[in-house]
């Protein structure tokens, strides 16, 4: 198990690129199964969950060339659908949470997908009903082996149908489409997600042949196709670790511009870092966080009442934001409500957030109330495991504003989402070491 080493209390200073986007890879690197000519993908992200997937592709028999770093072509002209009865696929499946996504671009090519249940993160449970409910109203047959825990589903031919999805998922939304672009008709998805990277996703099958409209919003059209041909991609920087690093330039009172960010792409992120009383000021395709001297205030309701920032589908905010926007809350002036509702045990990693000092009430499983110290009183170092990605980042944050050398141990959770945070943090003067 590998532990970070961080001595916290120093400023930092410079620019920091964002990695390619970690949810769009796990969509865009399973629609390569849905034709046989070659897809060039750039800006991939080298972090542990996106090369475990395509590990799982290579397995699967995709043919597979890494072009230059962040680049790489793959070709499934040649996909052994016997693997999927292996257990080294349930091995391998198991262990993925994006793992999922493979089932609609196989269904949809082969007749069959399969999968294991899952892995991922422990935020919570996370139903994978809208994925298969969509294959079933396409004319899949489901089946699921509880003593396996292995889910399949099985058709001769998928035909189009009008469906309205019980949740607006991100990853159902896409496993259903990769499936409908070559069913038979037309089908239509209401409440489907539209997240940036959905978007992504429709467009690049568009630039491969298939017929989707209504890109962007919550009903999608698409004229099922025979057959997809190549095309090349390029992922869009991950807005999640730009929000990471606008939290981490203002509890560090550093000043750091983030480059690239993509600013059409980040919806409402920039407005609710404002909220907190941050300056992020957009400057070509960067952002710019100056030094908070005189750090941060929390903005009321205009009655005066306290602020809530809660989690929504898109264009709502990121649930993958939430624990940032938690820890810098902390170090504000003010106070904040953190309403969680998508995940009953994301919050939990708060009790670390309590023994460094900060001042946090855990209402329930979806709520805590953050009373911040206004920078009166630093966060103490300690000793911590990093429970997920997204709250392994948020102590990592807390760890370099505090005071003191902390550790933080299990950061292999951390490497499945952030791209050698360590080597990136020190180029911009974070005191980060690994330790295996």
């Amino acid at each position: 198990m590998g532990t970070f080493k961080i001595e916290g209390g120093h400023q930092l200073k410079g620019e920091i690129t964002p990695q390619g986007a970690k949810n769009e890879a796990l969509q865009i690197l399973c629609a390569v199964l849905l034709t046989s000519e070659k897809v060039t993908i750039s800006n991939i992200p080298d972090i542990r969950d996106v090369n475990k997937l395509i590990t799982l592709l290579e397995n699967l028999g995709v043919k597979i060339q890494k072009k230059e770093h962040g680049v790489y072509s793959f070709q499934a002209d040649d996909i052994n659908l016997d693997y999927l009865e292996t257990p080294e696929f349930r091995k391998d499946g198991s262990g993925l949470r994006g793992s999922i996504m493979i089932v609609g671009p196989m269904l949809a090519r082969f007749g069959k997908g399969y999968i294991p249940k899952p892995g991922g993160d422990k935020i919570g449970r996370r139903r994978l009903d809208t994925h298969f409910e969509g294959f079933m109203k396409l004319g899949a047959e489901f089946r699921y082996n509880k003593e396996d825990h292995f889910y399949g589903v099985e058709a001769d031919t998928l035909k189009g149908t009008y469906m309205l999805l019980d949740e607006a998922s991100v990853t159902g939304t896409a496993n259903i489409v990769m499936a409908a672009v070559l069913a038979e008709g037309k089908t239509t998805i209401y409440n489907a997600a539209c997240e940036p990277y959905l978007q992504q996703l429709c467009k690049m099958l568009n630039r491969m042949g298939a017929k989707i409209t209504g890109i962007g919003s919550n009903m999608i059209h698409i004229d099922g196709v025979k057959s997809l041909g190549g095309t090349t991609h390029r992922m869009l920087p991950d807005m999640i670790e730009i929000g990471s690093w606008i939290g981490l330039a203002a509890m560090t009172k550093s000043e750091l511009t983030i480059k690239g960010v993509s600013w059409d792409d980040l919806g409402v992120i920039p407005n609710v870092f404002r909220k907190l009383g941050i300056t992020v000021e957009r400057k070509g395709d960067d952002i710019y966080i100056p030094k908070h001297k005189d750090g941060y205030e929390i903005q009321n309701y205009i009655d005066g009442s306290i602020l809530t920032i809660s989690d929504a589908p898109w264009p709502g905010f990121t649930p993958d934001l939430l624990s940032i926007i938690l820890v810098v809350a902390t170090q504000a002036r003010g106070s904040l409500l953190i309403h969680q509702k998508m995940f009953e045990s994301r919050l939990f990693f708060v009790d670390k957030l309590i023994d460094m000092g900060a001042k946090v009430i855990l209402c329930d499983p979806h709520r805590a109330t953050v009373i911040g110290h206004d920078f009166e009183s630093s966060l103490k170092a300690t000793t911590m495991t990093s429970p997920d990605i997204r709250a392994g980042v948020s102590l990592l944050i807390a760890a370099l504003s505090a005071n003191g050398t902390s550790t933080i141990h299990n950061i292999e959770q951390i490497d499945r989402g952030y791209e050698r945070i360590d080597e990136r943090l020190r180029a911009i003067g974070a005191k980060i070491i690994r330790v295996d």
